[in-house]
């Protein structure tokens, strides 16, 4: 197939590659001449503006957003819109918030538009060993792109599928990557209670190491946790600050409007913004409570 990668960042040229090693013609827009340069050096052929790139596609047209969340999506849709046809595709490949998405494809099919989300997992190292697909939108529009789909999985037959209608792969990526907070932060908190038996001297490394196989533990998280404390084992240099990138508070937002119980995944989104407060107040307020009523010390600044 013909495709039109909008967004040649680091997963945006990685996705174009894997591509391009599997038979596809991927045409790329960057608005940074670098990151241009660096995807036509991969074999991908791009364009200086998003009016070339879709003269370059033939019709129906089919667009892969690789983009930040948010304001950039519905400004990259609204530079793209006047220069579409009915019947081209818009593919959403980021994580976007699934109500936007289904703003974005009501929208769209007013104008002939579809538009397809594709929750997206692999990070890095998906050049290598294919992502994680999770996709919605209509079955005619997702089944036109299946080659697209089966070339990016991990193998055509397994790694990827349509979940459902316009949005559902958003979500399903929402809650993905709640749950991918959860296990991190079981990790996180099991090797640091190691970390502090040291009377056993424990090597975190070699732990790492033997949970990886056989145990009912291991994962890929592990696998990527052992590489880690094996180049690091004291993780010098690295600061105690956890970014998030908006999955996990939307999918504590969602269990909430829907009354399900989330505490894990809500407790592992606390403690990422726990780790930003350096002058916690709060903590300040804990001691000197204690000391007000048990006169309990107050270690001093």
């Amino acid at each position: 197939m013909e495709l039109g990668m909008v967004g040649l960042g680091r997963m945006g040229a990685n996705m174009a590659e894997r591509l391009v090693r599997g038979g596809h013609k991927v045409s790329g827009y960057d608005p940074g001449p670098a990151a241009r340069e660096q995807a036509a050096a991969r074999g991908v052929g791009t364009l200086a503006s998003l009016a070339e790139l879709v003269a370059a596609l033939p019709a129906p047209r089919a667009l892969w957003l690789m983009v930040p969340a948010g304001k950039v999506v519905d400004a990259t849709i609204a530079e793209l819109l006047p220069l579409l046809a009915p019947g081209d595709t818009i593919i959403d490949g980021g994580n976007s918030n699934y109500k936007d998405t289904m703003r974005r494809a009501a929208e769209l099919a007013e104008h002939g538009l579809h538009y397809v989300d594709s929750g997206t997992s692999g990070g890095v190292w998906g050049l290598k060993e294919g992502y994680s697909l999770m996709i919605g939108g209509e079955e005619a529009a997702v089944e036109r792109l299946r080659p697209i789909f089966e070339t990016l999985a991990p193998a055509a037959d397994r790694g990827w599928g349509r979940v459902g209608p316009s949005g559902a792969g958003h979500f399903t990526k929402m809650v993905h990557n709640g749950i991918e907070y959860g296990l991190m932060q079981a990790y996180a908190e099991g090797f640091a209670i190691m970390g502090h038996k040291a009377d056993f001297g424990l090597d975190l490394h070699q732990i790492a190491e033997i949970w990886r196989h056989g145990s009912v533990v291991r994962s890929w998280l592990l696998d990527l946790s052992s590489d880690a404390l094996g180049k690091n084992p004291s993780l010098d240099g690295i600061a105690a600050y956890v970014e998030d990138s908006g999955e996990g508070r939307w999918t504590v937002a969602e269990a909430i409007d829907l009354n399900v119980s989330a505490p894990v995944i809500t407790a592992s989104l606390l403690e990422r913004l726990r780790s930003r407060d350096k002058d916690s107040f709060a903590d300040k307020l804990l001691a000197a409570m204690r000391n007000e009523f048990g006169g309990h010390a107050i270690r001093k600044e």
